[in-house]
């Protein structure tokens, strides 16, 4: 998803697109050459371009940011010293299909089946969270982002009539939800990651910075507001 959200007086342009491409609205565009043809395709961050606004892809992806995950102890171990998981234990998160490269977890030793949407707490792990009516910790309590393929909506390629893609490159305000899952703060640079998308990591030395965080993704709001300058 791309929202234009202040643009002024600048206008998209349009390239041919790169036939072997596949993208969203939201990830950054570059140029390549392909035999002997110019063509836009997604950014691997050494010369972004601009914000591509089509889509040409077989699946739609979406984010979810700061998921609270409680997965509840049905046996606790205590050595005398921690309280532990006693068991192996899974809770199913809000989505499955989760791209399994995107999953960001803060709370150690903790893993994912990204097919189905189980996060798995294994035996001995040290319990954090204290469930209501108990009054020793009986459960872990985790923050979770990760993207997920959005189900029973099949992808559309909407540069199959023309064979070109619009691209943003002026200055503006902008909202997306392609964007790696890592911590973002209010006016933080941003970069593009080798998979096109938004992220505050430089990945390369030198690399140039794009856009400023406006407003960061929420558990409530999963988009990012940016100013691609």
């Amino acid at each position: 998803m791309l929202r234009t959200i202040q643009i002024g007086t600048g206008r998209p342009v349009s390239y041919p697109v790169d036939p072997n491409a596949t993208f969203q609205p939201g990830m950054v565009g570059q140029l390549k050459v392909i035999g002997n043809d110019v063509v836009m395709g997604v950014s691997d961050g050494t010369a972004p371009f601009g914000l591509i606004d089509d889509v040409k892809d077989t699946a739609f992806v979406r984010p979810s940011v700061d998921e609270i995950t409680i997965i509840e102890a049905a046996v606790v171990d205590y050595d005398g010293y921690t309280f532990t998981m006693g068991a192996d234990t899974i809770k199913e998160l809000r989505n499955a299909n989760i791209v399994d490269s995107s999953f960001v977890v803060d709370y150690g030793g903790l893993s994912l089946n990204p097919i189905n949407g189980i996060i798995l707490v294994p035996k001995g792990t040290p319990l954090n969270y204290i469930m209501p009516g108990s009054s020793t910790p009986n459960a872990v309590r985790a923050k979770v982002s990760y993207s997920y393929y959005v189900p029973n909506i099949p992808g559309e390629d909407s540069t199959l009539g023309s064979h070109r893609v619009t691209i943003w490159f002026t200055r503006g305000i902008f909202q997306t939800d392609q964007f790696e899952m890592e911590p973002y703060s209010v006016n933080a640079t941003l970069f593009v990651s080798e998979n096109g998308k938004l992220t505050t990591s430089r990945t390369l030395p030198n690399q140039p910075g794009i856009a400023l965080v406006v407003v960061p993704p929420t558990a409530h709001n999963a988009v990012l507001e940016f100013m691609y300058i």
